[in-house]
């Protein structure tokens, strides 16, 4: 008796276990819970407005001389700029700052005796901003023909922005779904379940590199201003609850 009991109870194991393995292949593409996924959004665009400055300086043992030079050397700029199509308006001149130049003086040996006055040293600086960017970067690399005319100017590099980023932005966060959905999908669709709502929506941080570069992104965001063509990218992370 006792054996056949164990038989049924032995029986009655298989089968159920039968049922679990049986039930267990069937559901092993269904997916439960949900579906974590990060979309992005990229695009590449040329800037469509150059910010450019130089500074100029003009030196003298007489203060007064050394102003009369700088005011020279500032006509000299514009004339300059504006035979290269540039109107006067656009130009943003900087306060003069001015500075007292000494000399160190030593004595025969190398001992430290003390400084010399040698003279005034004014500084200023110019600001171009304009949406003519071919126009002012081509400028920026030819203005060290001042030194032909006596000026000596230092130019900066040019820095390039993009006038249109709200709406670029709103375009990459429609891209970034748009490819965390597609996503989503695929996954849901492979793994045996169904899409469901939308839980959540989280978008990350939005940066701009230039073309091709090897720039790193950061956590706050990186922002390029030294490339005149760059790229823009962003990311949304979606949470859908799958049935």
């Amino acid at each position: 008796m006792k054996q056949y009991t164990s038989s049924i109870i032995f029986g009655i194991a298989i089968i159920a276990a039968s049922i679990f393995l049986g039930k267990a292949y069937t559901d092993r593409n269904k997916v439960d819970g949900k579906i974590k996924v990060t979309g992005l959004g990229k695009a590449d665009f040329s800037s469509d407005l150059i910010v450019w400055e130089g500074r100029f300086k003009a030196q003298n043992i007489d203060l007064k001389q050394a102003y009369i030079t700088l005011e020279s050397n500032k006509s000299t700029i514009d004339e300059y700029l504006t035979k290269k199509g540039i109107n006067t308006k656009q130009l943003v001149y900087s306060a003069v700052n001015t500075n007292q130049k000494n000399k160190r003086i030593y004595s025969s040996d190398g001992n430290y005796m003390g400084e010399k006055f040698v003279g005034y040293e004014l500084t200023q600086s110019v600001i171009i901003e304009s949406k003519e960017v071919d126009k002012i970067e081509k400028i920026s690399r030819e203005i060290t023909e001042l030194l032909n005319q006596g000026v000596q100017f230092y130019s900066e590099s040019p820095r390039y922005y993009y006038t249109k980023l709200s709406d670029l932005k709103i375009e990459m966060i429609s891209k970034a779904t748009k490819d965390a959905r597609l996503r989503a999908e695929k996954i849901s669709e492979f793994s045996g379940g169904q899409l469901g709502e939308l839980e959540s929506a989280k978008m990350g941080i939005f940066q701009i590199t230039g073309q091709n570069s090897e720039e790193d992104y950061s956590w706050g965001g990186t922002f390029n201003t030294s490339s005149k063509e760059k790229t823009a990218s962003i990311t949304m992370k979606l949470v859908y609850k799958v049935k």
